[in-house]
């Protein structure tokens, strides 16, 4: 079926951790902006999502962007979060949403900072 092109109407930074040791024998995790993208924002959890290790109740939101190849620093991956202003979410999945792969699919978790 044809998929309606989503509204890349908002501006996302997209973020990567960054280990650095703290001194102490641990380490404290920063984070590196890697880009700004722009996404259509959707809370739900889009079509059935089956990823074994995931607490389904927790995701909620499904973010569309543009597609990027693989390795490239503007495909997002799940590890990497997404800020839209003050709020974060963090993506725990990534898939094409089209057959074309024009776009991608990034399954995520808002972050309620404490």
């Amino acid at each position: 079926g044809l998929m309606a092109a989503p509204k890349l109407n908002r501006k996302l930074t997209l973020q990567s951790p960054t280990h650095t040791p703290d001194g102490a024998g641990g380490w404290s995790i920063g984070w590196t902006t890697l880009g700004e993208l722009w996404a259509e924002v959707r809370p739900g959890r889009g079509q059935a999502l089956t990823v074994a290790t995931l607490d389904v109740a927790r995701v909620a939101l499904t973010i569309t962007v543009r597609a990027a190849p693989v390795g490239d620093d503007r495909r997002p991956r799940p590890d990497q979060r997404l800020l839209d202003g003050a709020r974060s979410y963090r993506i725990v999945a990534v898939r094409d949403a089209d057959p074309d792969a024009r776009y991608l699919h990034c399954i995520a978790e808002e972050e309620v900072a404490a």
